[in-house]
C-alpha cells in the first residue's frame, strides 16, 4: 500500500530547504553534509532522506523554489497604469523587497548552481533568464532611443542594475524593509538618470 502524504509534509520540506539555505551558505555546499543539515533542521538524516534522496536533490529545491518564486514575484508585478519610469522604480523596488531573508538562499545561487547536473543548470538558469528580460524591457521603455538596435548597451545596463542589487546583502545584511525600499529608489533614480545619458 502506498505511504499516504503527511499533512506537514510541504511544511516539512520548506523548513529543511531553509535550513539547507543557512548550511550551505555557511560552511559552503561542497563542505556541507546531510549530518549538518539533520542537525540545523532538528530531525534526524533519516527523515530528510524521505524528502530528498540526495544532497544534489536538496540543492535543487532549494534553488527551483527561490527562482521560481522570485520570478513569479516580480514578473507578475501588476504594472497597470503606470509610466515607464514608474514601471522601472515598482520592478527595482520589488526585486529587493523579495531578496529580503533570503540572503542565504542568494548566497547559495550565486556560489553553488555549477554543482548541479547541466539540465538542472538550463532549467534554473531560465528562471533568472526571464527576470532579466522582464528588467531589461522596462529599462529599454525608459530610453528606447538610447537602446534601439544596440542589445549589448542594454545587456550592460540591464546588469549593471542586478549587480547594484544583487550584492546588498554583503554590505547590509539584515536591513529592512524601509533600508531596502529608499535603496532600491535610489538605484532607480542612477538607473533613470544615468540611461538617458549613455
Amino acid at each position: 500500500m502506498a505511504r499516504t502524504i503527511a499533512k506537514d509534509h510541504d511544511l516539512k520540506r520548506a523548513q529543511i530547504l531553509k535550513s539547507a539555505a543557512k548550511v550551505f551558505a555557511d560552511a559552503g555546499y561542497d563542505r556541507a553534509s546531510m549530518t549538518q543539515l539533520a542537525r540545523e533542521c532538528g530531525i534526524s538524516k533519516a527523515n530528510i532522506y524521505h524528502y530528498y534522496d540526495s544532497k544534489d536533490a536538496v540543492l535543487f529545491g532549494l534553488l527551483e523554489t527561490y527562482l521560481s518564486d522570485l520570478r513569479d514575484r516580480v514578473c507578475e508585478l501588476d504594472l497597470t497604469g503606470l509610466e515607464a519610469e514608474a514601471r522601472l522604480r515598482r520592478i527595482v523596488a520589488e526585486i529587493l523587497l523579495a531578496y529580503q531573508g533570503a540572503d542565504d538562499e542568494h548566497q547559495v545561487q550565486i556560489s553553488a548552481m555549477s554543482a548541479l547536473p547541466e539540465e538542472q543548470q538550463t532549467l534554473l538558469r531560465g528562471y533568472q533568464r526571464e527576470l532579466v528580460t522582464f528588467m531589461s524591457d522596462a529599462i529599454s521603455a525608459v530610453a528606447p532611443d538610447v537602446f534601439a538596435g544596440n542589445p549589448a548597451k542594454l545587456r550592460a545596463a540591464t546588469m549593471s542594475v542586478f549587480g547594484m542589487l544583487n550584492w546588498y546583502y554583503m554590505w547590509n545584511s539584515g536591513a529592512g524593509s524601509e533600508a531596502r525600499e529608499d535603496y532600491a529608489d535610489m538605484v532607480a533614480t542612477l538607473t533613470l538618470n544615468g540611461v538617458k545619458g549613455l
